[in-house]
């Protein structure tokens, strides 16, 4: 009954479809560029139309040129002639299509007809498992908040994709690359050895950060927060941490910034030239798009459906830290819920296009060797971990022996999917909770960074 309810009325405009492919016809060099910035394959509801639409896209792709003749022709060799009406449907569609002046505002009739239709088969998945008695009301909330953001982010599930059209997006990458003047493809962390090695904090990556408690995680991944969202001003931050409130770590950002020190902020006991320094500080992170969640036991659905809805410019997730985040289901074994809870945040990082920055504790097998270098092995709980992370980041204080060694934390980069592992070392100035570069430590913190695009 409800498949009949939801289908009843399909949501399409075949004129619109007809006109959207006539004026790709009738003026390529302009209309088929348009097109397809706005419209993909499966947005078109009439089979033939789809076939149509695909076969001049690969025309195009391949730079031949399109007009009825030739695309009647490259129909007949690839054998879809009949598929796509044969030659009375292609002059139906020349001779209803009234101009290709309009062909964007009948492509916007296309996509939202077919947005319609999605929403519907959303909405109907949503409702038949409701009534096949599925009670996971999580799960069923999650189901509806994605499809519903794949709608609003126009990011459907395309399933499998030919080569090419993968390349293509691939070049396209290259291209805004090359347009930002050869500048990291991921956001910057601030710290320019890193980013060397990383290439950046890059979309869907998963990166963990570890170490063993009062090394400095928090610090590191609010730094790195930070140093990014005042690098790209337009990109929303979304912090979650479950151990500290958000005034504890509002505290430490100030202090950070305005390299004052933290127990004399906190005990409001500074000089008149810090009190100027911590208000300059307080206008700068409060001009940057950094937002705070502090909310106790939460799980992977519910900080992505909160991301969710910060809408549009999402640039990075950061999660403080993996052991205290709950599964949102019954599971005795800890390793089993760990594993799941590492495993969503691979998807969460995917399916919101972002860099996920999770902090994750180290057994306390690393302090009983006499090699008290962080592995892989020592991340707590779940190898899985190991699996689903990109890259993998361990913070570790050097050998007593070494010089300075109190104010040196090297980060090893043990797992990096995109390139090399190393050891960075960075200076750690404990007072200010500040991470720092080489060439980045006598810099001024209140000049204004190098803008990202």
């Amino acid at each position: 009954m409800e498949n009949e309810l939801i289908s009843r009325k399909v949501p399409y405009n075949a004129s619109a479809e007809h006109a959207v492919l006539g004026a790709m016809l009738i003026d390529p060099v302009k209309c088929i560029p348009e097109a397809v910035s706005i419209l993909a394959e499966e947005d078109f509801y009439v089979p033939e139309n789809k076939v149509i639409f695909a076969t001049i896209l690969d025309m195009f792709n391949f730079n031949r040129p399109v007009d009825p003749i030739t695309l009647s022709d490259e129909l007949q060799l690839l054998g879809k002639f009949d598929e796509a009406g044969g030659q009375g449907y292609l002059a139906q569609i020349l001779e209803i299509t009234p101009t290709a002046a309009n062909m964007r505002e009948y492509a916007q009739i296309v996509k939202e007809k077919a947005t319609l239709r999605r929403l519907a088969e959303v909405t109907g998945d949503v409702y038949r498992k409701i009534m096949s008695g599925e009670s996971d009301t999580e799960l069923l909330i999650e189901a509806a908040e994605q499809g519903i953001y794949s709608l609003r982010y126009h990011k459907s599930d395309t399933g499998l994709m030919h080569i090419r059209s993968v390349i293509q997006s691939t070049y396209e990458s290259f291209e805004v690359i090359e347009k930002n003047g050869g500048k990291l493809p991921g956001l910057s962390s601030g710290l320019s050895e890193l980013d060397h090695v990383l290439t950046g904090l890059n979309n869907s990556d998963l990166l963990i950060i570890a170490a063993r408690p009062g090394v400095g995680k928090t610090s590191f991944v609010l730094n790195l927060a930070l140093n990014a969202a005042r690098r790209a001003p337009g990109k929303k931050i979304a912090m979650f941490n479950l151990e500290m409130s958000k005034e504890q770590l509002a505290m430490r950002l100030l202090s950070s910034q305005a390299l004052v020190d933290f127990k004399k902020l906190r005990t409001c006991a500074l000089e008149p030239d810090e009190w100027e320094k911590v208000a300059e500080s307080t206008q700068i992170i409060s001009g940057t798009q950094i937002y705070i969640d502090d909310t106790p036991d939460t799980t992977p659905s519910e900080i992505k459906a909160k991301c969710r809805r910060l809408g549009d410019d999402l640039g990075m997730v950061v999660i403080d830290y993996l052991q205290l985040l709950k599964s949102g289901r019954n599971i005795d074994n800890r390793v089993q819920e760990v594993s799941e809870i590492s495993r969503a945040l691979k998807i969460m990082a995917k399916e919101l296009n972002v860099p996920v920055l999770c902090c994750a504790q180290l057994s306390r097998s690393v302090e009983s060797r006499d090699d008290k270098r962080p592995r892989l092995s020592d991340l707590r709980d779940s190898g899985a971990i190991e699996q689903d992370a990109d890259i993998i980041m361990f913070l570790s204080h050097p050998d007593e022996s070494e010089p300075n060694y109190e104010n040196i934390i090297d980060c090893t980069i043990a797992k990096n999917r995109h390139g090399e592992t190393q050891k960075i070392s960075f200076h750690w100035i404990g007072k200010y909770y500040r991470f720092m570069s080489d060439e980045d430590r006598f810099e001024d913190p209140s000049a204004p960074p190098p803008a990202v695009s």
